[in-house]
């Protein structure tokens, strides 16, 4: 694209678009956040007027067909991510989609290649590719602060809120929404991010099951795999425990790292010089370097390092662990 100013339109104003990203867009000189919709229009007025947005659509297919309207981010729940961008993208405009990409590996596929074939850029928001905390993280492993990787452990523990305990509503744990409950919401971040420092991954397998009966998704999932380059992983995710915690660490040849995907607390390396402790604080707006970055690639054309085929990968990624 060579327009100096993009003019994006945002389908879904939820809790996500508060903070994390909405503002993220609003913060980029290239961008301009110009129109938004959502299925309940007077909470899509709301928010425009709270975010001073100037426009706001009675619905996505007015949104997506505008002519005033360059980009298109879809910020909804992943089982109307597939019918959405499939409209973005016959309309021939780039669009970004909240992670995960789609509840299948085969709807994920159909997005990424519905926009490759019309040459199309999609981006995912799986942003901690483009946090300075874990592009440190990565900077260490490139220069080789532990030598060689040898294997990557993660476990995240979390007792049922009380939305789980109600027994109300909540899309995260429809099965038919997410098969994988909070899952597929949280572990989809940190398995696309080991694809990001470790490569693409080769062999896949899990095991999930359902230990609190609290709603229809998996709460308790297990997996091990190997990355192409050799690099082995394991994880554990549990919604039902006591406490919680999100332990990520990374062992090599030569020491460990140590870091959490979702806690801000700092990135400890163990190594022949003793233990080092790196502080590095995400931004208030945390989608904020992902946005600028796809500023980057549409203007520049950089390269951006979450794009649905990326995302199409952590997709079979997660279809692996959770499928017998």
């Amino acid at each position: 694209m060579s327009s100096q100013v993009i003019r994006w339109g945002m389908i879904g104003c939820g809790a996500v678009t508060e903070v994390k990203s909405g503002p993220a867009y609003q913060k980029t000189d290239a961008f301009e956040l110009y129109g938004v919709t959502r299925r309940d229009k007077a909470l899509a007025i709301e928010y425009a007027a709270r975010h001073q947005i100037p426009h706001v659509y009675p619905d996505a297919d007015a949104l997506i067909n505008c002519p005033h309207i360059d980009a298109v981010y879809i910020a909804t729940p992943p089982d109307s991510h597939l019918a959405l961008a499939l409209k973005v993208a016959d309309a021939g405009k780039p669009c970004c989609i909240e992670k995960p990409l789609a509840p299948t590996y085969q709807e994920s596929l159909q997005i990424n290649n519905a926009f490759a074939d019309k040459g199309l850029a999609v981006f995912v928001a799986y942003y901690r590719r483009s946090l300075p905390r874990f592009n440190h993280v990565k900077a260490l492993l490139d220069a080789q602060a532990i030598g060689d990787v040898r294997h990557i452990s993660w476990h995240l523990n979390k007792a049922p809120n009380p939305l789980d305990l109600s027994g109300q509503y909540n899309w995260r744990t429809d099965k038919n929404i997410a098969p994988g409950g909070y899952f597929d919401d949280l572990a989809s971040h940190g398995l696309d991010l080991f694809g990001f420092l470790f490569g693409e991954y080769e062999k896949v397998s899990g095991m999930a099951t359902n230990q609190q009966g609290l709603y229809g998704a998996f709460d308790a999932i297990t997996a091990c795999w190997q990355h192409k380059k050799g690099v082995t992983g394991s994880g554990s995710w549990n919604f039902g425990g006591f406490s919680r915690f999100d332990d990520v660490i990374v062992y090599g040849s030569n020491g460990e790292i140590r870091f959490s995907v979702f806690d801000e607390r700092p990135i400890t390396v163990t190594n022949d010089k003793g233990v080092q402790q790196h502080d590095i604080a995400n931004p208030q707006n945390i989608q904020l370097y992902h946005v600028q970055n796809m500023a980057e690639s549409l203007l520049k054309g950089h390269t951006h390092p979450s794009t649905a085929h990326s995302a199409t990968h952590t997709s079979w990624v997660m279809q692996q662990i959770l499928t017998p």
